[in-house]
Protein backbone atom coordinates (compact mmCIF):
# COMPACT_ATOMS: atom_id res chain seq x y z
CA UNK A 1 0.00 0.00 0.00
CA UNK A 2 2.88 2.38 0.71
CA UNK A 3 3.82 2.29 -3.02
CA UNK A 4 0.52 3.43 -4.07
CA UNK A 5 0.26 6.42 -1.77
CA UNK A 6 3.82 7.35 -2.24
CA UNK A 7 3.05 7.69 -6.10
CA UNK A 8 -0.47 9.42 -5.53
CA UNK A 9 0.96 12.37 -3.08
CA UNK A 10 4.00 12.39 -5.83
CA UNK A 11 1.38 12.59 -8.51
CA UNK A 12 -0.17 15.56 -6.60
CA UNK A 13 3.04 17.09 -5.95
CA UNK A 14 3.49 17.31 -9.77
CA UNK A 15 0.14 17.80 -11.18
CA UNK A 16 -0.72 21.24 -7.74
CA UNK A 17 2.41 22.08 -6.58
CA UNK A 18 4.05 21.90 -10.06
CA UNK A 19 7.57 20.34 -8.47
CA UNK A 20 10.78 19.25 -10.50
CA UNK A 21 11.63 15.93 -11.16
CA UNK A 22 14.89 16.37 -8.88
CA UNK A 23 12.63 17.23 -6.36
CA UNK A 24 10.21 14.31 -6.94
CA UNK A 25 12.76 11.81 -7.24
CA UNK A 26 14.33 13.39 -3.43
CA UNK A 27 10.76 12.96 -2.12
CA UNK A 28 10.39 9.49 -3.47
CA UNK A 29 13.79 8.34 -1.81
CA UNK A 30 13.11 10.10 1.34
CA UNK A 31 9.86 8.12 1.57
CA UNK A 32 10.84 4.90 0.56
CA UNK A 33 13.07 4.71 2.80
CA UNK A 34 11.48 6.06 5.81
CA UNK A 35 8.96 3.01 4.40
CA UNK A 36 11.49 0.60 5.03
CA UNK A 37 12.77 1.93 7.99
CA UNK A 38 9.26 1.74 9.50
CA UNK A 39 8.71 -1.71 8.42
CA UNK A 40 11.58 -3.27 9.92
CA UNK A 41 10.08 -2.36 13.02
CA UNK A 42 6.92 -3.94 11.73
CA UNK A 43 5.13 -0.82 10.97
CA UNK A 44 3.47 0.47 7.94
CA UNK A 45 4.49 4.26 6.45
CA UNK A 46 0.60 4.98 6.15
CA UNK A 47 -0.11 3.50 9.52
CA UNK A 48 2.77 4.96 11.70
CA UNK A 49 1.78 6.57 14.75
CA UNK A 50 3.80 9.62 16.56
CA UNK A 51 5.90 7.37 18.46
CA UNK A 52 6.79 5.54 15.46
CA UNK A 53 7.89 8.12 13.30
CA UNK A 54 10.06 9.84 16.39
CA UNK A 55 12.12 6.56 16.67
CA UNK A 56 12.61 6.70 13.07
CA UNK A 57 14.40 9.97 13.46
CA UNK A 58 16.60 9.05 16.39
CA UNK A 59 17.56 6.09 14.25
CA UNK A 60 18.50 8.83 11.40
CA UNK A 61 20.37 10.76 14.47
CA UNK A 62 22.04 7.38 15.64
CA UNK A 63 23.12 6.44 11.40
CA UNK A 64 24.80 9.53 11.73
CA UNK A 65 22.79 11.34 9.19
CA UNK A 66 23.43 15.45 9.11
CA UNK A 67 20.65 17.19 11.06
CA UNK A 68 20.15 19.17 7.59
CA UNK A 69 19.10 15.37 5.73
CA UNK A 70 17.23 14.42 8.98
CA UNK A 71 14.93 17.65 8.51
CA UNK A 72 14.88 17.52 4.95
CA UNK A 73 13.10 13.64 5.45
CA UNK A 74 11.27 14.94 8.40
CA UNK A 75 9.79 17.74 5.88
CA UNK A 76 8.78 14.98 3.21
CA UNK A 77 7.05 13.54 5.93
CA UNK A 78 5.40 15.77 6.93
CA UNK A 79 4.03 16.61 3.65
CA UNK A 80 3.01 13.05 2.83
CA UNK A 81 1.04 12.54 6.40
CA UNK A 82 -0.72 16.20 5.17
CA UNK A 83 -1.27 15.14 1.95
CA UNK A 84 -3.09 11.73 3.85
CA UNK A 85 -5.58 13.45 5.71
CA UNK A 86 -6.87 15.68 3.56
CA UNK A 87 -7.58 13.15 1.09
CA UNK A 88 -9.03 11.22 3.53
CA UNK A 89 -6.78 8.60 3.72
CA UNK A 90 -5.89 8.69 7.23
CA UNK A 91 -8.00 10.58 10.04
CA UNK A 92 -4.91 12.08 12.08
CA UNK A 93 -1.57 13.61 10.86
CA UNK A 94 0.92 11.45 13.18
CA UNK A 95 3.85 14.26 12.03
CA UNK A 96 2.15 17.30 12.81
CA UNK A 97 3.22 17.80 16.37
CA UNK A 98 7.04 16.05 15.36
CA UNK A 99 9.88 19.25 15.42
CA UNK A 100 13.42 18.36 13.41
CA UNK A 101 16.47 18.61 14.79
CA UNK A 102 18.16 22.06 15.22
CA UNK A 103 20.37 23.22 12.62
CA UNK A 104 24.00 24.37 13.67
CA UNK A 105 24.26 28.17 13.93
CA UNK A 106 25.90 29.18 10.88
CA UNK A 107 29.09 31.31 11.69
CA UNK A 108 28.83 35.08 10.68
CA UNK A 109 31.33 36.42 8.42
CA UNK A 110 34.04 37.77 9.29
CA UNK A 111 36.66 40.27 7.76
CA UNK A 112 40.14 40.23 8.73
CA UNK A 113 41.91 43.10 10.05
CA UNK A 114 43.80 43.95 7.16
CA UNK A 115 40.86 43.64 5.24
CA UNK A 116 38.80 46.38 7.50
CA UNK A 117 42.24 48.48 7.11
CA UNK A 118 42.27 48.15 3.20
CA UNK A 119 38.49 49.73 3.14
CA UNK A 120 39.45 52.82 5.69
CA UNK A 121 42.10 52.90 2.81
CA UNK A 122 39.91 52.75 -0.11
CA UNK A 123 37.86 55.41 2.05
CA UNK A 124 40.43 57.87 2.39
CA UNK A 125 41.06 57.90 -1.44
CA UNK A 126 37.31 59.26 -1.81
CA UNK A 127 37.49 63.13 -1.97
CA UNK A 128 35.18 65.93 -0.24
CA UNK A 129 32.16 65.87 2.17
CA UNK A 130 31.38 61.84 0.82
CA UNK A 131 34.78 60.40 1.79
CA UNK A 132 34.86 62.12 5.21
CA UNK A 133 31.26 60.63 5.82
CA UNK A 134 32.14 57.38 4.96
CA UNK A 135 35.12 57.46 6.65
CA UNK A 136 33.42 58.74 10.09
CA UNK A 137 30.48 55.94 9.20
CA UNK A 138 33.29 53.12 9.06
CA UNK A 139 35.11 54.34 12.71
CA UNK A 140 32.27 54.64 14.42
CA UNK A 141 30.88 51.09 13.28
CA UNK A 142 34.23 49.23 14.06
CA UNK A 143 34.83 51.38 16.80
CA UNK A 144 31.67 50.95 18.52
CA UNK A 145 29.94 47.92 17.17
CA UNK A 146 26.75 49.31 16.26
CA UNK A 147 23.65 47.98 14.74
CA UNK A 148 23.33 49.78 11.36
CA UNK A 149 19.85 50.87 12.63
CA UNK A 150 22.25 52.59 15.41
CA UNK A 151 24.40 54.28 13.30
CA UNK A 152 22.30 55.46 10.61
CA UNK A 153 19.56 57.41 12.76
CA UNK A 154 22.28 58.57 15.72
CA UNK A 155 21.78 61.84 17.05
CA UNK A 156 23.65 64.28 17.40
CA UNK A 157 23.07 64.56 21.18
CA UNK A 158 24.39 61.17 21.08
CA UNK A 159 27.93 63.23 22.05
CA UNK A 160 26.42 65.33 24.71
CA UNK A 161 27.55 63.43 27.83
CA UNK A 162 31.46 63.26 26.34
CA UNK A 163 32.84 63.34 22.94
CA UNK A 164 34.91 60.78 23.67
CA UNK A 165 31.74 58.17 24.12
CA UNK A 166 28.23 57.42 22.45
CA UNK A 167 24.86 57.26 24.12
CA UNK A 168 23.65 54.67 21.91
CA UNK A 169 19.70 53.63 22.29
CA UNK A 170 19.38 49.97 21.17
CA UNK A 171 16.90 47.68 20.92
CA UNK A 172 13.84 48.14 23.72
CA UNK A 173 14.67 51.52 23.66
CA UNK A 174 17.65 50.10 26.16
CA UNK A 175 20.64 52.93 26.40
CA UNK A 176 23.98 51.64 26.50
CA UNK A 177 27.12 53.82 26.56
CA UNK A 178 29.98 52.71 24.10
CA UNK A 179 33.67 54.37 24.15
CA UNK A 180 35.41 55.47 20.81
CA UNK A 181 38.88 54.93 19.77
CA UNK A 182 40.92 58.06 19.10
CA UNK A 183 40.66 57.44 15.33
CA UNK A 184 37.00 57.28 15.81
CA UNK A 185 36.56 60.75 17.22
CA UNK A 186 38.83 62.12 14.93
CA UNK A 187 36.87 60.85 11.48
CA UNK A 188 33.71 62.32 13.63
CA UNK A 189 35.37 65.60 13.79
CA UNK A 190 36.71 65.87 10.47
CA UNK A 191 32.85 64.88 8.84
CA UNK A 192 31.13 67.76 11.57
CA UNK A 193 33.16 70.22 9.55
CA UNK A 194 31.61 69.17 6.20
CA UNK A 195 28.56 67.72 7.82
CA UNK A 196 26.22 70.89 6.25
CA UNK A 197 26.78 69.53 3.02
CA UNK A 198 24.77 66.74 3.70
CA UNK A 199 22.07 68.63 5.00
CA UNK A 200 18.77 69.91 2.71
CA UNK A 201 18.05 73.37 1.99
CA UNK A 202 16.80 75.25 4.85
CA UNK A 203 13.44 75.64 2.60
CA UNK A 204 12.77 72.18 2.51
CA UNK A 205 10.35 70.35 5.30
CA UNK A 206 12.90 67.84 5.95
CA UNK A 207 15.46 70.20 7.32
CA UNK A 208 14.42 70.63 10.79
CA UNK A 209 14.31 66.93 11.27
CA UNK A 210 17.26 66.34 9.67
CA UNK A 211 19.33 68.42 11.53
CA UNK A 212 18.93 66.57 14.57
CA UNK A 213 20.54 63.57 13.28
CA UNK A 214 24.47 62.80 12.79
CA UNK A 215 24.26 61.41 9.65
CA UNK A 216 21.45 63.83 7.78
CA UNK A 217 20.00 63.10 4.41
CA UNK A 218 19.07 65.63 1.46
CA UNK A 219 16.77 63.26 -0.11
CA UNK A 220 15.55 60.09 2.83
CA UNK A 221 11.74 61.10 4.62
CA UNK A 222 13.16 60.19 7.62
CA UNK A 223 15.71 62.70 7.28
CA UNK A 224 18.72 60.27 7.83
CA UNK A 225 20.61 58.10 5.98
CA UNK A 226 19.25 55.03 5.23
CA UNK A 227 20.32 51.70 5.60
CA UNK A 228 19.98 50.64 2.03
CA UNK A 229 22.04 53.42 0.93
CA UNK A 230 24.38 53.01 3.45
CA UNK A 231 25.00 48.74 2.67
CA UNK A 232 25.49 50.30 -1.36
CA UNK A 233 28.35 52.58 -0.41
CA UNK A 234 30.03 49.60 1.38
CA UNK A 235 29.26 47.09 -1.40
CA UNK A 236 30.77 49.88 -3.94
CA UNK A 237 33.93 51.22 -1.20
CA UNK A 238 34.56 46.91 -1.39
CA UNK A 239 35.14 46.54 -5.09
CA UNK A 240 37.49 50.14 -4.80
CA UNK A 241 39.12 48.34 -2.46
CA UNK A 242 39.40 45.06 -4.13
CA UNK A 243 37.26 43.09 -1.42
CA UNK A 244 34.12 40.96 -2.56
CA UNK A 245 31.04 42.82 -1.84
CA UNK A 246 29.42 39.66 -1.47
CA UNK A 247 31.84 39.73 1.84
CA UNK A 248 31.04 42.89 2.75
CA UNK A 249 28.27 44.74 4.76
CA UNK A 250 27.19 46.59 7.79
CA UNK A 251 26.48 43.63 9.84
CA UNK A 252 29.71 42.33 9.46
CA UNK A 253 31.85 45.13 10.16
CA UNK A 254 29.52 44.42 13.31
CA UNK A 255 30.83 40.89 13.47
CA UNK A 256 34.25 42.28 12.93
CA UNK A 257 34.74 44.31 15.75
CA UNK A 258 33.30 42.15 18.12
CA UNK A 259 35.29 39.29 16.83
CA UNK A 260 38.53 41.24 16.57
CA UNK A 261 38.19 42.47 20.20
CA UNK A 262 37.83 39.32 21.43
CA UNK A 263 41.02 37.93 19.60
CA UNK A 264 43.37 40.80 21.22
CA UNK A 265 41.85 39.39 24.85
CA UNK A 266 38.78 41.40 25.85
CA UNK A 267 36.64 39.72 28.28
CA UNK A 268 33.04 38.09 26.69
CA UNK A 269 30.64 40.18 28.89
CA UNK A 270 32.52 43.39 28.02
CA UNK A 271 31.51 42.65 23.87
CA UNK A 272 28.21 41.71 25.39
CA UNK A 273 27.43 44.66 26.88
CA UNK A 274 29.38 46.52 24.03
CA UNK A 275 26.88 45.03 21.73
CA UNK A 276 23.86 45.39 23.24
CA UNK A 277 22.96 41.69 24.13
CA UNK A 278 21.01 40.86 25.80
CA UNK A 279 21.41 37.50 26.13
CA UNK A 280 25.60 36.68 26.06
CA UNK A 281 25.10 33.63 24.79
CA UNK A 282 24.21 35.40 21.48
CA UNK A 283 27.40 37.06 22.06
CA UNK A 284 29.10 33.42 22.15
CA UNK A 285 28.88 33.00 19.08
CA UNK A 286 31.71 35.11 18.16
CA UNK A 287 34.29 32.93 20.39
CA UNK A 288 32.65 30.02 18.34
CA UNK A 289 34.33 32.33 15.13
CA UNK A 290 37.98 32.24 16.49
CA UNK A 291 38.01 28.67 17.42
CA UNK A 292 37.04 27.51 13.53
CA UNK A 293 39.59 30.30 12.86
CA UNK A 294 42.89 28.88 15.34
CA UNK A 295 41.94 25.40 13.77
CA UNK A 296 42.43 26.38 10.47
CA UNK A 297 45.56 28.55 11.02
CA UNK A 298 46.92 25.04 13.01
CA UNK A 299 45.71 23.17 10.22
CA UNK A 300 47.38 25.26 7.12
CA UNK A 301 50.18 26.89 9.30
CA UNK A 302 51.33 23.83 11.87
CA UNK A 303 54.64 21.63 10.51
CA UNK A 304 53.27 18.33 11.74
CA UNK A 305 49.68 18.59 10.73
CA UNK A 306 49.77 17.22 7.15
CA UNK A 307 52.80 14.73 8.50
CA UNK A 308 50.37 12.11 9.53
CA UNK A 309 52.76 11.26 12.18
CA UNK A 310 51.26 10.79 15.84
CA UNK A 311 54.79 11.27 17.72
Amino acid sequence: MSARSIDLFLDMMAAERGAARNTLDAYRRDLEDAAQRLGAHGTGLESSQTADLERFLSDLASDGLSPATAARRLSALKRYYRFLLKEGLRADDPAKTLSGPKKPRPLPKVLSEGQVETLFDAADRIEGADGFRLRALLELLYASGLRVSELVTLPLAAFARSERCLVVTGKGGKERLVPLTDSAIRAVEAYKAVRADHLPSRAAVTHAVASRYLFPSRTARDGHLTRERFAQLLKALSLAAGLDPQQVSPHVMRHAFATHLLANGADLRSVQSLLGHADVSTTEIYTHVLEARLKALVHDAHPLAQSGTDD
